[in-house]
């Protein structure tokens, strides 16, 4: 058919009633048909679903156990299997061997180390007359308190180190609750700002470059920020819209976790009246926050 195709002219190639595709086609399953042994009756035994579901179980729940880990464990547990079944059993859904199942994310990590770490990072707030306000925040990880550390048009290395001793100072015996620091590699952030936290044994970690998902916390208070508060303000100049942000901390906290008792709290920005906690019975008053762009809700005194 090779040589017939080289002598008749391509729009004659019609005429053939297999193409060159179906012939490799019928070549590959010849080859698969020789290479294919008959059954020997021996089925190979199917492993009972509840050793299936205990294995993947015990590898997504503990992924540094190796193969030889998972049988041992699977034994004290009264039930045999061997090492090939577990990889065997691992491939279906995915997982692989140890180490390459994968470590904790970086969500993992922050919240099994929430207690003692500190995040900062900047927004901007455009205003009107299309000046740009730079907005200096640091978060408690582990209580998603939002500490506003200040604003300024001009965020010079000096000014950045000086809000971050004022920070300090804020916290005074609070500051020992905390362990690290988590920044971005800003040009703001300076070794003098290091220096700071690390005089108050806080170690300062940068992110890898590029990669926001690192400082998760803090690139999430400033789209909460965007979106319940800023885009739907108009900013005119530095001097009102400094006591707006200030209370933007305390009534944007996370929703994740219960907010609790700190300088940065919701209660803090409320009247002192309001503040006062009531009984499971009063009624629920409504407080605004922002004028009114922000509500909350608390039991009547």
């Amino acid at each position: 058919m090779a040589a017939l195709a080289k002598l008749l002219p391509r729009e004659r190639w019609a005429v053939f009633l297999v193409t060159p595709a179906t012939l490799l086609r019928w070549h590959r399953e010849l080859v698969a048909r020789r290479w294919t042994y008959p059954r020997t009756g021996r089925d190979r035994r199917r492993l009972d679903e509840a050793v299936v579901a205990l294995v993947v179980r015990l590898a997504r729940e503990n992924p540094r156990w190796g193969y030889l880990r998972i049988v041992g464990e699977c034994r004290t547990l009264g039930v045999r299997v061997s090492a090939t079944s577990v990889r065997r059993i691992l491939r279906r859904p995915g997982l692989g061997p140890t180490p390459r199942r994968g470590g904790p994310t970086w969500s993992q990590f922050l919240r099994t180390q929430g207690s003692g770490l500190l995040a900062t990072d900047f927004f901007t707030v455009e205003t009107v007359g299309l000046t740009r306000l730079y907005v200096l925040f640091v978060v408690e990880v582990r209580r998603r308190t939002v500490h506003l550390a200040g604003i300024t048009a001009h965020p010079t290395g000096g000014w950045v180190a000086q809000q971050a001793r004022n920070l300090l100072m804020d916290l005074d015996e609070q500051a020992d609750r905390f362990q690290y620091l988590i920044r971005d590699r800003d040009a703001k952030f300076t070794a003098t700002f290091d220096a700071v936290f690390t005089a108050a044994a806080i170690e300062v970690v940068k992110i890898p470059p590029r990669a926001p998902r690192a400082n998760a916390y803090a690139e999430r208070w400033v789209r909460t920020v965007r979106a319940e508060c800023l885009d739907w303000t108009l900013v005119w100049e530095r001097t009102p819209v400094a006591p707006g942000v200030d209370r933007v901390p305390a009534a944007l906290q996370h929703r994740s976790t219960t907010p609790q008792p700190g300088p940065a709290t919701a209660a803090s920005s409320l009247p002192a009246d309001a503040a006062e906690a009531g009984t499971d019975e009063s009624p629920v008053q409504r407080v605004d926050v922002l004028g009114g762009l922000i509500h909350e809700y608390r039991r009547a005194a």
